[in-house]
């Protein structure tokens, strides 16, 4: 594993061997766990010198949460010396590592990213989070980078990992304790043991600090309209135009290349804002001017291939740079190349995106798709691996077949 320190080493006593990692996402549940405890660490079974704060940073965070962490809980740290690991994933690849960001019981502020960000990811790539399966970026950004440190640190020792889900999430807990595959390592959810949901969570902080603790995700999440937050997740983007536009033009670009992309499965975020009401058409603004770059058209296509046994196989995609420019010349061209071609184009003539199907998807598997998009220019070429030889070889068995039919 490669780990590299963006901060100077941490001075720790020699002895400073850790039992206890405490996972923190910076939201109401664990930091109300966090703040309750630092009362009365002992009572809490919590040995200080023997434990390390782990925060393991998206790139993200709300601002909002950023200043409350370090108004209220960085000196409550420093207070009790309380260790504070805040590390990152280096890049794409698990090989690329993970970097610490900061190691210390003196924490002056948040490092709320580092060299590789999920948003880096999905912008590169023309993509949104999914909201099928498991939370799979969340597992990516936070869970692999906490296995990846805590076994450089145990060294091989049983140690404690304390979680921060409260009482109302149940299924996380099972979750957690049958997806952990670090040796010696025994789940704890305390808020589970002590009954405290959500709102408990909350009125504890707010009494305690005289705040409200918002949630803490990601400012692109899609898990607001599956957790019934889309509402206040939409007064939050409307408190933060500019973080809007962002997410806004985040989204576009990955409808751009497949129109299936919406952040919140059958709901786009842009569909939300109504140009009607003055923060929506604040946020509206923000995205138009997020959409003030260059652009690029891309060539698509997109492989939906079974396996040997019949079961459907992942979708496999190739994206391609074919021309950079300004997003009215790229519309122009390509709508002047489809039509010489007799192929339809779908034009968004507010926010420019153009959008040619030379091969449309079909409805039975194996099938190819393939199309040509314009899209602000943040999207590598990428290919899934053997993506060429497996187009060449479906395009020329239906070939084939056609000759056959004929």
């Amino acid at each position: 594993m490669t780990t590299t320190y963006a901060a100077p080493l941490p001075e720790l006593a020699a002895d400073d061997r850790l039992d206890t990692v405490i996972n923190w996402g910076l939201g109401a549940d664990s930091t109300a766990y966090l703040a309750r405890m630092l009362t009365a660490p002992a009572a809490h079974g919590i040995d200080l010198d023997r434990t390390a704060v782990l925060y393991m940073a998206t790139g993200s965070e709300w601002p909002e949460t950023r200043l409350l962490v370090e108004e209220f809980m960085l000196p409550l740290l420093r207070e009790h010396g309380v260790r504070f690991v805040q590390i990152a994933r280096n890049g794409h690849l698990k090989a690329e590592g993970i970097t610490v960001l900061d190691d210390s019981r003196r924490p002056e502020r948040l490092f709320a990213r580092g060299p590789w960000t999920l948003w880096d990811e999905l912008e590169s790539v023309g993509a949104v989070p999914q909201q099928a399966g498991t939370r799979k970026c969340s597992l990516r950004a936070k869970g692999e980078v906490g296995d990846r440190w805590i076994p450089s640190v145990i060294d091989g020792r049983p140690f404690r990992q304390v979680m921060g889900f409260n009482a109302d999430e149940p299924g996380r807990c099972f979750g957690d304790t049958t997806a952990s595959k670090i040796p010696g390592r025994t789940g704890m959810y305390p808020l589970m043991d002590w009954g405290w949901g959500r709102q408990r969570c909350e009125d504890y902080l707010r009494s305690r600090f005289g705040v409200h603790w918002p949630r803490s995700y990601c400012t692109f999440c899609c898990f607001p309209a599956s957790m019934g937050a889309l509402p206040a997740h939409l007064e939050r983007m409307r408190s933060h135009p500019d973080i809007a536009g962002e997410v806004l033009r985040l989204e576009y670009t990955a409808m751009s290349l497949n129109p299936n992309a919406k952040l919140y499965g059958k709901r786009s975020l842009l569909e939300l804002f109504d140009p009607a009401r003055p923060r929506d058409r604040a946020c509206l603004d923000a995205f138009q001017r997020e959409l003030d770059m260059p652009w690029a058209l891309y060539r698509v296509r997109r492989l939906f291939l079974l396996s040997d046994d019949g079961r459907r196989r992942p979708v496999m995609r190739s994206t391609e740079r074919v021309d950079l420019g300004r997003p009215q010349q790229l519309a122009r061209r390509l709508i002047s190349v489809s039509e010489r071609r007799g192929v339809d184009v779908e034009h968004d003539p507010v926010y420019g995106r153009a959008r040619a199907w030379v091969r449309p998807r079909g409805t039975d598997l194996p099938m190819a798709e393939e199309l040509f998009a314009t899209a602000p220019a943040r999207v590598i070429d990428k290919a899934d691996r053997n993506f060429e030889g497996q187009w060449r070889a479906l395009l020329r068995g239906r070939r084939a077949d056609q000759l056959a039919l004929g």
